[in-house]
């Protein structure tokens, strides 16, 4: 990751010095490419690969509401193997139909983690309470309840967090939202998912 960080640095300042914009304070060129580089191609990188940003018990404290469907690769080989950026966007947006069929909205799926070890969530409006556990450097969360254990995995994104999951296990939960009313829709975000290597769907939250 460094070494990409470094090869597209270099690109971008020599794009900066071609557009005519050397003869700008070193201040205002630094300016200029932390916001390439924050919005742009490595930021984009680092969004959509799980891991590659370290995400803390403390980054996931807190209240969230679903704010649209997440995606990230398990490396950067597959993501970039997969296309890119473009691909975690077009899967997003693949998905996203199938959601608004289900009925998930950012009223009906939250998740409240506390720092006592505890959680509470509603997925699409089911109510689902226990204990949680978070593995820093796998990005695993574990979600415990009486009735079943969920695993996923957490990212950050420009928003909030993502939690994010293996097809088998996503589609576990997609069926408890649509009460198993919605079979044909939940099968086709999993035939997304197993369209591309390494990736994992789930939920953007923010707060």
């Amino acid at each position: 990751m460094k070494k990409v960080k470094a090869i597209i640095l270099a690109a971008v300042t020599v794009l900066v010095a071609g557009c005519g914009l050397t003869g700008q304070t070193a201040g205002s060129t630094g300016s200029i490419l932390g916001s390439i580089l924050q919005g742009g191609t490595i930021g984009n990188v680092i969004i959509s690969v799980i891991g590659a940003q370290k995400v803390s018990a403390a980054d996931l404290y807190g209240s969230w509401s679903y704010s649209g469907p997440g995606c990230a690769f398990t490396s950067e080989n597959l993501l970039a193997k997969a296309g890119g950026e473009v691909a975690a966007t077009q899967i997003k947006e693949k998905v996203l139909p199938y959601y608004q069929q289900i009925g998930i909205t950012s009223q009906n799926t939250t998740i409240t983690f506390k720092q006592d070890g505890t959680y509470s969530a509603t997925f699409k409006g089911t109510p689902l309470s226990g204990n949680w556990t978070y593995d820093e450097a796998t990005c695993k969360v574990t979600l415990q309840s009486l009735l079943l254990n969920i695993n996923c995995y957490a990212k950050r994104n420009y928003t909030g967090i993502a939690l994010l999951f293996e097809s088998s296990k996503l589609l576990n939960i997609l069926q408890t939202m649509a009460a198993l009313s919605g079979n044909q829709t939940v099968q086709a975000v999993g035939e997304i998912s197993k369209s591309y290597d390494g990736v994992r769907i789930g939920f953007d939250f923010t707060k």
